[in-house]
């Protein structure tokens, strides 16, 4: 009569551990919403967030009209064509640097999933640029694989041009 008590106990202990787990798993895996978009950090956020959510005509909308800028098909393609994949990256968003008068920086930190048990992954320390147009601020860098260096815009995170 004991022992089944004690199995008893041990399997609702289980159960409990089962459904806590659940509900971690449920609260933890929700889309971000979106933010304010009246800072640098908030259209960076922002970015990144309409990525993750697929709606790439709003991330669209963030980057800067300059004459290299892909069209909306161009820039659908390479995250739909996994071109361009972040699905193992996390961004977190730093501070904002001034450079120039109508440009900055946000410093982001890209975090990458490990691979293994004992791969607990890397991170790197990166900055997008910003320029404001027309009263917002706008992206012409952002690191990979977030935005497509070699194509688009200027390739290296330099001074901001006017």
């Amino acid at each position: 009569m004991k022992q089944d008590r004690f199995l008893i106990g041990i399997l609702v202990f289980i159960g409990l551990l089962v459904i806590a787990a659940l509900t971690l798993f449920i609260i933890r895996n929700h889309v971000p919403a979106y933010g304010v978009e009246d800072s640098p950090q908030g259209v960076v956020r922002n970015y990144a967030v309409a990525l993750q959510k697929g709606d790439y005509e709003r991330a669209y909308s963030y980057l800067a009209n300059m004459d290299t800028k892909p069209t909306l098909d161009a820039f659908t393609s390479e995250f739909m064509n996994k071109q361009l994949d972040f699905s193992n990256a996390a961004l977190e968003v730093g501070q904002e640097t001034r450079h120039m008068d109508n440009g900055t920086w946000v410093t982001v930190t890209i975090h990458y999933a490990g691979s293994g048990l004992l791969d607990n992954g890397w991170s790197n320390q990166d900055k997008v640029v910003l320029i404001q147009q027309q009263g917002a601020w706008k992206i012409t860098y952002f690191p990979y694989p977030y935005f497509d260096n070699g194509l688009w815009f200027q390739t290296t995170p330099g001074p901001v041009k006017p």
